[in-house]
């Protein structure tokens, strides 16, 4: 298989039905680095539909509600896009939908 005839790994999140939790929330830019976005998957600081998540690797997809408790305020936002990049603040707000703020 040559070089090119492989889709590139932001073509294939971009064609997916669900990303991994970690990169979407690097992707829509609540934390600066995705090891810092695994470390609060892995701290037990996100909910997916509700439930604690601990994998980084779990699956979101559009539709989802997720519960983020960062440094000095919770989140609660519907997943409305996936992306297959992390873009500027601007494609980044497009991603998802603030549900509530605490």
């Amino acid at each position: 298989m040559g070089r090119g005839s492989r889709p590139s790994e932001a073509q294939e999140a971009a064609e997916a039905d669900d990303l991994r939790l970690d990169r979407w929330i690097w992707f829509a830019r609540f934390q600066r680095s995705r090891e810092a976005c695994a470390d609060l998957v892995r701290a037990g600081r996100v909910r997916l539909n509700g439930r604690r998540v601990q994998r980084p690797g779990a699956a979101v997809a559009p539709g989802d509600i997720l519960t983020l408790a960062l440094p000095g305020r919770t989140l609660v936002v519907e997943v409305l896009a996936l992306a297959g990049r992390r873009g500027g603040a601007e494609e980044a707000e497009r991603l998802y939908r603030l549900v509530e703020s605490r």
